[in-house]
């Protein structure tokens, strides 16, 4: 009886399990809430880089050693190369190279072995398919210890599986496929049964093999005894969402997606593609902040990691972003036309309150008159604000353009060096000085003699052969238009608060009033 009774247990709790996996659903609530958290981590994610980067600091240390043994030496380039595949493939695989040739020196064939497996493996993502294929044949599987079995089959089996994903050609694709398959048919009774690795394998088999019911359940299991910090936890949930996806369960896939890409950001993994998955779909739904912010992470990520492989294959969802910056400057646009709505009716309704007031009361005349010169300063105000947002709404188009050709050229590494060097945004800048040296002139055209009228006069201001305005005009110009915040004025002119403070100070010491300075500088009159 006790033998039944515990079989009938297990059945009863096999059932249970069956039953939960199929009847889960994943609801609108459950979707925002996993997006929220995915949002988060993202925001943390330099936290996690730092952390992983410190620790292959470390691992980098002890290569350093030069009297380290010859069997701790190649551990350590393994570890590390381990540690470095799915964050900077091509240090990755110089680590492999090395630990190759140290291996073959020392005569340690099934250590270069493994060696030459890893480098195999990871081959393709640097786009280099040619050299892996010959790598990889290069090892007959009959001459391979039956200690690195497991490891060849999962190597050849994730090489076949990153290159059916590069190529276009569907007949290619699917030959890498039919070899995927059987080098993890060949992988799975090598492992040992009820192992997270087990798991995965077999989760991914059945669902190659149509079964989704079981591929579901097996993998479930796996994400439940699995922290989500474990590259595992990752790729099994990118199995969850690829099912879903199946099933068509768009929410499911969305569900699934965010916590592969939640494991990728917390473990600092740049070879992923979760993300990039993830950013389509939200597109799709309409969530154009989302789709920009995920597709220009799973971008950084792809250039960080040095892999031509996903740099390509993100790049095809450039018109996703390229769809959203559109997007998001129509929105602006709009929401421009209504503020122009508003002040146009605010001053229609200023121009009537003022002819009601001066038919009422002929002794606001001045106060009238004050108001009908504070529209028309508006008014150069609204002019001179919209040349500038159509300045920078061309500049943008012409900078997501330049994105494009080089992304699609192939040349990150110029757009890198773009960014890098700081000479766009000092080409901005001073477009911006011209831009705000004329409309505050043309508003205050009299505004450098008056400042220099407030000043000792061995201490005052020489503008520069075809100078309008130089750093310290626009300081004093900034607080004339009632900016007074020094760390406001810092980020618009891009100085440090301390040297706006600096400047401020300086003023005041060649002021003839040195206590009420600042308060002069707000008296100067318009035109």
């Amino acid at each position: 009886m006790t033998i039944r009774a515990g079989i009938l247990i297990s059945l009863l709790a096999l059932a249970a399990i069956f039953t939960r996996t199929e009847a889960a659903t994943v609801s609108d609530a459950d979707v925002a809430q996993i997006l929220g958290r995915l949002d988060d981590v993202l925001e943390k994610r330099g936290l996690y880089i730092t952390e992983r980067s410190a620790r292959i600091d470390s691992l980098m240390d002890v290569l350093r050693h030069r009297e380290l043994p010859v069997a701790s030496r190649l551990s350590a380039l393994l570890t590390a190369g381990d540690y470095l595949n799915a964050f900077n493939t091509d240090s990755a695989l110089m680590l492999y190279e090395t630990g190759y040739s140290v291996a073959s020196r020392s005569g340690l064939d099934s250590v270069a072995m493994r060696f030459a497996l890893r480098k195999a493996t990871y081959l393709p993502l640097t786009l280099r398919i040619q050299r892996a294929s010959q790598l990889m044949d290069s090892i007959e599987a009959a001459g391979v210890p039956s200690g690195l079995l497991a490891e060849y089959y999962d190597a050849r089996r994730q090489m076949c599986f990153y290159m059916a994903n590069l190529f276009p050609d569907q007949d290619l694709a699917q030959s890498m496929n039919v070899l995927e398959r059987e080098a993890q048919t060949m992988l799975i009774p090598l492992l040992r049964k009820g192992t997270p690795l087990y798991k995965l394998n077999l989760g991914e088999s059945l669902l190659y093999e149509g079964d989704l019911s079981g591929a579901k359940a097996t993998l479930n299991s796996l994400v439940d005894d699995l922290d989500e910090t474990d590259p595992l936890y990752a790729r099994a949930c990118h199995m969850l969402a690829d099912i879903a996806k199946e099933r068509g369960d768009e929410n499911g896939r969305i569900y699934y997606l965010a916590l592969s890409a939640i494991s990728d950001a917390r473990c600092a993994t740049r070879e992923v593609t979760s993300l990039q998955e993830l950013g389509q779909l939200m597109f799709g739904r309409s969530d154009v902040a989302r789709a920009h912010d995920y597709l220009s992470v799973a971008l950084k990520n792809a250039v960080d990691c040095n892999v031509a492989m996903r740099i390509l294959q993100t790049s095809k969802a450039m018109p996703y972003i390229e769809s959203a910056h559109r997007a998001e400057i129509n929105a602006s646009r709009h929401r421009l036309y209504a503020i122009m709505a508003a002040m146009g009716v605010l001053v229609i309704i200023l121009v009537v309150a003022w002819h009601t007031v001066r038919t009422k009361n002929m002794q606001l005349r001045g106060m009238a008159s004050r108001l009908e010169q504070a529209n028309s300063t508006k008014d150069v105000y609204i002019a001179q604000f919209l040349n500038l947002c159509s300045v920078y709404m061309d500049k943008l188009n012409q900078f997501n353009k330049v994105v494009n050709r080089k992304l699609s050229a192939g040349k990150a590494d110029d757009l890198y060096k773009l960014t890098k060097s700081g000479k766009f945004i000092e080409e901005q800048a001073g477009e911006f000085y011209d831009v705000f040296d004329n409309a505050f002139l043309h508003i205050y055209p009299t505004f450098v003699d008056e400042v220099n009228n407030l000043l000792a006069p061995d201490k005052r201001i020489s503008l520069k052969p075809g100078e309008k305005l130089n750093t310290d005009l626009r300081i004093l110009a900034l607080m004339r238009l009632g900016i007074e915040d020094t760390s406001r004025i810092a980020q618009m002119l891009n100085y440090s608060v301390y040297t706006i403070y600096t400047y401020r100070n300086k003023f005041k010491s060649r002021a003839v009033d040195r206590d009420n300075f600042e308060s002069d500088v707000m008296k100067i009159q318009s035109a």
